[in-house]
């Protein structure tokens, strides 16, 4: 596809109709260990909306790597490998369980690197029965399928925190949240896909997986629901390694920076939170 075939993706724009019904919130609770209310009508933990949108794409639609075809609502930029590199969230009120939600997508910028690497900005703005609820912005890097496992330089989990929570990865808990979000990307459920053709060591911890454990620990941290949030992955995080979430003394504007990673070793994730005083 040419670049200029490219750039006529920037301004697309979808839209999608979900919930986080009771079953569902139950799912996402036993998935991540968390006892919080499911009951109808009961705030949802921030980030759940990730699973509300499930991407139903018939089986036969999808390309060996479990994602949907490329050329859809996200160009092909022939690159072989997809995921989210990075994002941002604004909260603006709270969402419920088995609450209607709506969901606006837009392609606001397509960044070609030379050669093996291009990204993607895509907004959304999500929508309850109440009006705007958040403002969000997802960068997608697309990146050449590797011949060897070649990841970033590591750098070092924080050796001083406020706290510390210590989780682990196992193949069961990448499974069903694959599951909840509807994810068939095979990197996260099939080792021998996962080794043999991505390169990498063993299966791969989703990003907003992280992500979400992140969003909670900072939540239970300022005990109040967060104003916004911000990430980016950092290194592979893998399944055979304990997933650390930590964060490092709150800074006098009420910024609170995160880490993901592997115990008392490298960063798998970075992120900074923000919450309304009183």
């Amino acid at each position: 596809m040419s670049s200029d075939a490219i750039q006529k993706y920037v301004g697309r724009q979808q839209k999608d109709t979900g919930c986080i019904s009771q079953q569902r919130c139950e799912e996402i609770n036993a998935t991540f260990g968390w006892d919080v209310n499911a009951g109808s009508g009961h705030p949802l933990t921030q980030l759940s909306h990730w699973c509300a949108f499930s991407p139903v794409v018939p089986t036969d639609d999808l390309g060996a790597d479990g994602h949907p075809h490329k050329g859809g609502f996200l160009p092909d930029l022939g690159l072989e490998r997809r995921m989210w590199a990075s994002g941002s969230l604004e909260f603006l009120q709270s969402l419920h369980v088995n609450e209607t939600l709506t969901r606006s997508a837009t392609i606001e910028k397509i960044d070609e690197k030379v050669g093996r690497m291009a990204f993607v900005t895509v907004s959304h703005e999500i929508h309850g029965e109440n009006g705007l609820a958040i403002r969000e912005s997802q960068n997608i890097v697309y990146l050449a399928m590797p011949k060897k496992f070649d990841p970033p330089a590591k750098r070092p989990m924080p050796e001083k925190f406020v706290f510390q929570n210590r989780l682990s990865m196992p193949s069961t808990r990448l499974f069903r949240f694959s599951s909840i979000t509807f994810n068939a990307h095979r990197i996260h459920y099939d080792l021998p896909y996962a080794q043999d053709v991505e390169k990498y060591p063993g299966l791969v911890v989703h990003g907003p997986l992280q992500a979400m454990f992140l969003a909670k620990a900072a939540s239970e941290y300022a005990k109040t629901e967060l104003r916004s949030f911000q990430f980016r992955g950092i290194h592979p995080a893998l399944h055979f390694d304990d997933l650390a979430v930590c964060a490092e003394e709150q800074t006098a504007d009420n910024v609170l920076s995160l880490y993901a990673g592997v115990p008392n070793g490298h960063q798998t994730m970075q992120a900074q939170a923000t919450w309304q005083e009183g």
